[in-house]
């Protein structure tokens, strides 16, 4: 009888033990749920947080690479408007160390070749790697501890994500990959990354144009010939759109 009481009172023990794993496992689903839903209150306001949600209009919104995806969080950001740490907390995105060495290609300032369609093997092997910093302390960023042998740089694109919208080359860490994907032809897997933004449809109807003269070109050269004839195209039709101001001639002048 004894015996038997003893047994109910380790059970009992072992039951209360487990409950509190119970209880934390179910808080931790709560809290991803609702920490999903928040961002999702948030796509629909316009605040550029992720959406996990797919389009209800039924368009192909790619598919995952199967390549790695990585990055370098230096803490510079707010963390509810990164888009970096938003991929990494639905564990989209690889976090990497300072002193670690990435083996695929790397968007970097440090890199002195733009990305093109050569670097297509190099993504597929070894993947992409982004630097999430803030534009504002790009000087206090220890780029030298982030190595890899592939460092590249992007060509011009204008960003689209809430903060720096409209803004030349002033990307997010999503863009920067998506638009790197875009560059070396892995467009479904580029369109699966931004379809995870409420706003990341955006960032393909901005850079359009951009898109469909970089996906025409096969070296690095080409890319850059590419953004060049695009800036001195734009650069001209901004010069026709100026407004003809007639000219008032002073009392000076006149004389």
């Amino acid at each position: 009888m004894k015996k038997n009481q003893r047994k109910m009172t380790k059970e009992f023990r072992k039951m209360k033990v487990r409950c509190p794993d119970k209880q934390s496992k179910a808080e931790n689903s709560a809290e991803t749920a609702s920490e999903l839903h928040e961002d999702s209150d948030e796509s629909s306001a316009g605040s550029g947080s992720d959406s996990t949600s797919e389009s209800s209009g039924g368009e192909d919104l790619g598919s995952p690479p199967t390549f790695k995806v990585a990055m370098w969080d230096l803490n510079h950001c707010d963390p509810r408007k990164c888009s970096g740490r938003k991929l990494a907390r639905h564990r989209l995105i690889r976090n990497l160390k300072l002193g670690q060495r990435f083996p695929g290609l790397v968007l970097t300032p440090m890199g002195t070749k733009t990305v093109s369609p050569e670097d297509r093997e190099i993504v597929q092997n070894a993947g992409i790697a982004v630097v999430d910093c803030s534009w504002a302390k790009l000087d206090q960023t220890p780029f030298g501890k982030m190595k890899s042998p592939h460092p590249r740089l992007l060509p011009f694109f204008v960003a689209a994500n809430p903060i720096n919208y409209g803004k030349p080359c002033q990307l997010s860490c999503v863009e920067a990959i998506a638009a790197t994907m875009f560059i070396t032809g892995f467009k479904a897997e580029a369109n699966w990354y931004l379809s995870k933004f409420s706003w990341g449809h955006s960032f393909v109807s901005l850079n359009a144009e951009l898109l469909e003269k970089y996906e025409k070109c096969t070296t690095a050269a080409e890319i850059v010939a590419a953004q060049n004839d695009y800036l001195e195209n734009a650069q001209k039709e901004q010069a026709q759109k100026a407004p003809d101001w007639p000219v008032v001639a002073s009392s000076d002048s006149e004389e």
